[in-house]
């Protein structure tokens, strides 16, 4: 293999550069050519490509976003879409992928393989830490503490004016982002589309606080809370607890955005580089991950479809370390 790209696609998170970075890198010490795709899937399909040498990805390690930008592509779920992309890869000598994303830049590529051949690695990168066949992905960690460091700051009024805060968090129908968030900054209730949920149990939790002499709560909502969004759980509890003060706050894309952490820095530059050497060693159509800290790679099929485990003694913590 004489000459790979790079891109990204779906929704960025923190630590792609990172992972961009390795990829890069790690080509060019094998004395493989490489190239960057802009805008992912719709990049490919107008032949948007730019060479990339170690220079091109210096001091890039710490930045948010992804150099390479990121778009949807209706185009490319249709056959003539693909067939445009896999012309534009042929007419430039480009001979493996390496996809940085998450379902959506799995599927696609998937099935661009099965029709085209060209072999694919990809990097997990999303938030969202829902991807079998890795411990975490590419940006959770940064997710985290950012929503982490807005609850610290939403706990210094909810306990100066004694008043009950329904914290929102992203994470799709994920619950990660939202368990960790919760443990982390001392949460009453975390409420995640993995265990099931009622308006009563959001009752008795503030009940139960009350009886205990807190006078605030912090209730952290996953965004694929099956009950609803914050803001609704908000109001049914205000129809049953009238004399309580409830506000809501919606953390939304500030999560995504944000100088990486230590942690993802580190998991992208292992990833990138696996990546690479994955292809290099004839792999294809797998997923790069990390497992008991170590690389693993599983099929995009997999990757995409088994249901990642979620620990609900998790649960069980945030309710017995917040008594």
């Amino acid at each position: 293999m004489k000459k790979v790209a790079v891109f990204t696609s779906g929704g960025d998170s923190p630590g792609m550069n990172a992972g961009i970075r390795a990829a890069v890198r790690g080509a060019i010490y094998y004395g493989v050519e490489i190239v960057g795709i802009v805008r992912g899937y719709k990049g490919m399909i107008d032949g948007d490509f730019i060479p990339l040498e170690s220079r091109s990805v210096s001091n890039i390690i710490q930045l948010g976003g992804t150099i390479l930008k990121s778009a949807r592509s209706e185009e490319f779920r249709t056959a003539v879409g693909r067939k445009k992309a896999a012309e534009q890869l042929k007419a430039n000598g480009i001979e493996g992928l390496v996809a940085i994303g998450g379902n959506g830049t799995f599927t696609g590529a998937e099935i661009f393989y099965r029709e085209f051949g060209i072999p694919t690695i990809g990097m997990p990168g999303t938030i969202d830490n829902d991807l079998y066949g890795t411990d975490y992905t590419i940006g959770f960690d940064t997710a985290v503490n950012t929503a982490l460091d807005a609850v610290d700051k939403i706990r210094d009024t909810a306990d100066s004016h004694d008043r009950v805060f329904f914290i929102e968090v992203m994470g799709r129908d994920s619950g990660y982002i939202a368990i960790q968030t919760g443990i982390g900054g001392g949460a009453e209730m975390v409420m995640v589309p993995e265990n099931p949920d009622s308006i009563e149990s959001v009752i008795e939790t503030l009940h139960t606080d009350r009886s205990r002499s807190k006078t605030s709560a912090i209730i952290i909502v996953a965004e694929g809370e099956e009950l609803g969004n914050a803001h609704y759980i908000s109001v049914k509890a205000k129809e049953k607890l009238p004399h309580m003060d409830i506000r809501v706050t919606t953390l939304g894309h500030v999560q995504r955005g944000g100088g990486p952490t230590a942690a993802d820095r580190i998991l992208g530059s292992r990833l990138g580089l696996g990546a690479v050497e994955a292809l290099l060693e004839g792999k294809t159509n797998m997923m790069v991950g990390i497992v008991n800290d170590q690389l693993t790679y599983t099929p995009f099929h997999d990757a995409i479809n088994k249901k990642k485990p979620f620990n609900k003694d998790l649960i069980k913590m945030v309710n017995i370390l917040s008594i």
